[in-house]
């Protein structure tokens, strides 16, 4: 074999060749070659990328075992091994600086409490109210009464009310306000 470390070897064809076995065949020693090749490379890669000594071993280790598994996926016609390989490394390096990125979650954050039970005074109010409003919504004439479910009930625009009832868009806006006045007048008259 090959001295693999030595550059006048052709070492890219010979780690392509090697990579190839691994893929094909599951070869231990192909891959025990190309570990002794770029674990110290990718070592000194991902230290100078920033990784701390224990982070760089630790991404090697999980490069190497992606090399291993992934090795049937490697086309020569693409890249030479070291590019692959190296890819490999940038692309777990990113994703480690994600995670480490990622905010922590503060478990007292006021967006994440949950809001406090309703209590029975505050049911029992809300039921009142709704059943007051629909006796409010009762007294309204129907075109009114009508024109109120399609805004507010069903979420529809004014110009859509328009449309779907053959109505100019000034005289849905003017029913629904002389609408929602009344209903102001008989919720507070029901009080």
């Amino acid at each position: 074999m090959q001295d693999l470390g030595s550059p006048a070897a052709g070492a890219d064809r010979t780690f392509e060749d090697l990579l190839t076995a691994v893929g094909r065949d599951r070869d231990r020693a192909a891959f025990a070659a190309l570990f002794g090749h770029f674990a110290p490379r990718l070592k000194a890669y991902l230290r100078r990328q920033g990784c701390d000594a224990g982070g760089a071993e630790e991404l090697v280790q999980d490069v190497m075992l992606l090399v291993w598994r992934r090795a049937e996926t490697y086309d020569p016609t693409q890249a030479s091994a070291a590019t692959w390989v190296f890819t490999i490394a940038r692309n777990r390096r990113i994703d480690a600086l994600r995670r480490e990125q990622r905010p922590e979650i503060d478990p007292a954050d006021p967006t994440l409490v949950p809001d406090p039970m309703e209590s029975a005074d505050d049911g029992v109010a809300a039921r009142e109210t709704a059943g007051r409003l629909r006796a409010a919504l009762k007294t309204l004439p129907p075109e009114q009464a009508d024109l109120l479910r399609l805004a507010y009930f069903e979420d529809k625009p004014h110009s859509l009310i328009s449309a779907e009832q053959g109505i100019p868009l000034g005289t849905v806006k003017s029913r629904l306000r002389l609408a929602m006045e009344r209903l102001r007048k008989a919720m507070r008259d029901s009080r």
